[in-house]
């Protein structure tokens, strides 16, 4: 299993992404429409994992199709993943699933070996595979419809003894703030995520927009779109900056769908990772956008099948 084709599905808030890789690169992409979030709200749990498991299945046998002698496909999938059973514990993001098996279904239904890991840790896996010089360890922050992070430890992925290492989306940034789909109140991903940005403008603005829009209006000086990305850069950095006092990890890469944004947030960014961070890791903790972009979900996944 160290040769040879692999598919890498990376699941996103509306699409899924599937990649035939060879190595550390994605010979072929495919891009499919599915909205998982929606499956769940109109469909009891029961049925919603069978239509997941369906889309899932057919998106790899598509890829199967071009290449069919793909050894083994990984999947990053948003939620909580015990890494020894591959079970979805949790997934705040598609309500009501619970407790779930995906593999086990896909692999019987495909007959070759399949492997779910968390989103941001594939991602996190792609982007060190990607880099060069590779570093010896690296912290991923993915900004899309929520916020994800994963963690590469001496050039392995750790994704917790439990699966839930690194939900930095999760983290508490604001006592008694907005509401979070995994329960709690004031979670970074309420803030410094897409919809996160999108919810700050309209507290602010009284309108409905985008974060895409919203970052056209910051790029325009619209004051309303600049206090929601500076909010977002705020709240990310306290995050960071937590975060390295547990692990001490110099490389940190942001990536997901608005780290197109990150040029509106770095400057205010820095500034509070710098003012937050202990002394002895201030400008010793270098953060970059991410370099394998909407390809490094897909080529971890498919490379966690070799790890």
């Amino acid at each position: 299993m160290n040769s040879g084709l692999r598919i890498g599905v990376d699941v996103g808030g509306t699409n899924l992404r599937a990649g035939v890789v060879r190595g550390h690169h994605v010979l072929r992409e495919h891009r499919h429409v599915a909205d998982f979030s929606r499956i769940c709200r109109e469909n009891p749990p029961a049925q919603a994992l069978d239509k997941i498991i369906a889309e899932l299945a057919a998106v790899i046998a598509h890829a199967r199709e071009q290449y069919p002698d793909s050894l083994a496909a990984g999947i990053g999938f948003p939620g909580f993943i015990d890494p020894q059973s591959g079970v979805i514990s949790l997934s705040p993001n598609l309500p009501g699933l619970r407790d779930i098996d995906i593999a086990r279904p896909l692999a019987r239904a495909l007959g070759i070996p399949v492997r779910i890991e968390n989103d941001a840790l594939c991602a996190a896996y792609g982007e060190y595979l990607f880099a060069s010089p590779r570093p010896e360890s690296l912290i991923y922050l993915g900004l899309g419809t929520g916020v994800g992070g994963g963690l590469i430890l001496g050039g392995q992925p750790y994704p917790g003894q439990h699966g839930v290492s690194m939900e930095v989306g999760h983290i508490i940034v604001q006592a008694g703030g907005r509401p979070c789909g995994c329960g709690n109140r004031g979670c970074l991903e309420q803030y410094s995520s897409a919809s996160g940005v999108a919810i700050s403008f309209r507290e602010l603005s009284g309108m409905a927009r985008s974060a895409e829009d919203i970052a056209t209006l910051a790029g325009q000086g619209d004051a309303c779109a600049a206090e929601a990305f500076r909010l977002a850069a705020e709240m990310l950095a306290a995050a960071l900056a937590h975060i390295e006092k547990v692990v001490d990890v110099e490389t940190v890469v942001i990536g997901g769908g608005m780290s197109a944004a990150w040029p509106l947030l770095q400057a205010r960014f820095q500034e509070y990772l710098d003012a937050a961070l202990i002394p002895a890791l201030r400008g010793r903790v270098r953060v970059t956008q991410a370099k394998a972009g909407d390809q490094a979900g897909m080529l971890g996944a498919a490379m966690l099948t070799v790890a």
